[in-house]
């Protein structure tokens, strides 16, 4: 049996909690490795947590200025020299560009690490892929992913959302929630067929436990009328009522709604309430509005309309929140379109999947302190579109 069969075996047939004690036996049986540590992105996206059974041992390491940090913001594998000849491969663990972490594996000589590089690259891509499945049956690199401890509201919030990044031919996607232990209603969503691109920002309103569940009745009721096939503006229809029906108009949510059509470019969308949209096209940002509808639950059995957009490759489309724009300084200052403008512009080389956490941290700067009043939400979409021919 060949080495790669040999470990890809391995992980479909561990238990789930199991999956690091089993790609670190055949690594080493097969590789020769010295070493094999994994670590998880936490959900703040400031260190990478180690993924190990109690009582644990090693330190998280940070995302910004470490080897496994490298690896997990490049996306690419990355070889460190130890000092005693041996080499460090940092491999990303991703699943179709949603990153979940970094598998660090240690070989005896530079040599090897490069003969193996691109063989355990694939592993570690194998791996992501097991560590969705077994998250169905262990909390272990869910409890892995945490420095602090989640409200249950944050709880409540992580669990409603798809990934926090997502990558196809024709797109990618990035998003990130603050403050990430303590989140109230905010929310992305997406979904994807052949064709279509379905996006879903969400400013909620409130705070605690009661913002998490008018979001998550929100979001299921967008989510049930989605997996019936109908279109975005009776998506929201079905949504208002549902959340009219239990709220009775005391609580609403504002949502922005995108159907893309992933051929051409043309996407339909219903403003309720929405958060705010900036384009970068061409190096020049500007602010995108649309014909805004009441939010969802205000009133019983409102209609929506559906309006155009057209959206062309090389445009990045940055989706904030309330908790962004409106965010003030210590001086009252909002944070505003001319601030967005400035930050976009700076993070216009980053990936998709890294710009809303640059973002994030130029906030904070501007708030002057670490912990927010409400919750800040950005979504930064890249488009490419659909060669021709394809």
């Amino acid at each position: 049996m060949n080495r790669f069969v040999a470990a890809e075996r391995a992980l479909r047939t561990a238990a789930p909690h199991q999956l690091l004690d089993a790609i670190r036996t055949v690594l080493i049986d097969q590789y020769g490795a010295e070493d094999v540590e994994l670590f998880m992105a936490d959900y703040g996206l400031t260190v990478l947590q180690p993924v190990s059974m109690l009582p644990h041992t090693m330190e998280p390491v940070s995302v910004h200025n470490s080897p496994v940090g490298r690896a997990f913001g490049s996306q690419k594998p990355y070889r460190e020299e130890t000092r005693d000849g041996r080499a460090r491969l940092h491999l990303p663990v991703s699943v179709r560009g949603d990153r979940l972490g970094v598998l660090s594996v240690t070989l005896p000589t530079n040599d090897v690490a490069r003969k193996w590089e691109a063989e355990l690259a694939e592993i570690a891509d194998v791996l992501g892929h097991e560590v969705i499945v077994a998250e169905r049956d262990t909390d272990v690199y869910l409890q892995a992913r945490r420095k602090d401890r989640l409200t249950l509201a944050a709880e409540m919030q992580w669990q409603l959302l798809p990934g926090r990044s997502c990558s196809r031919a024709e797109y990618d996607l990035g998003a990130q929630l603050e403050p990430a232990y303590a989140i109230f209603g905010d929310n992305f969503d997406w979904s994807a067929t052949a064709d279509h691109l379905m996006l879903y920002v969400t400013n909620g309103m409130g705070e605690g436990i009661e913002a998490s569940l008018l979001t998550n009745l929100a979001i299921n009721a967008l989510r049930n009328a989605r997996r019936a096939g109908i279109s975005i503006a009776d998506q929201a229809a079905l949504a208002d009522q549902a959340v009219f029906a239990h709220y009775q108009g005391r609580c609403y949510l504002s949502v922005l709604m995108f159907d893309f059509d992933l051929v051409t470019g043309r996407a339909s969308v219903v403003d309720a309430g929405s958060p705010h949209l900036l384009r970068l096209r061409g190096g020049c940002v500007e602010r995108v509005a649309f014909d805004a509808q009441l939010p969802l639950g205000m009133f019983e059995e409102t209609d929506y309309v559906a309006q155009d957009f057209h959206v062309e490759p090389g445009d990045r489309l940055v989706f904030v929140s309330d908790g962004v724009h409106a965010v003030a300084s210590p001086k009252g200052e909002a944070y505003g379109d001319a601030a967005l403008a400035r930050a976009i512009h700076a993070t216009r080389l980053l990936p998709a999947a890294e710009v809303p956490r640059a973002i994030l941290r130029e906030l904070t700067g501007h708030r002057g302190r670490s912990l927010p009043d409400d919750d800040a939400l950005v979504v930064c979409l890249d488009w490419r579109g659909r060669p021709s021919g394809r």
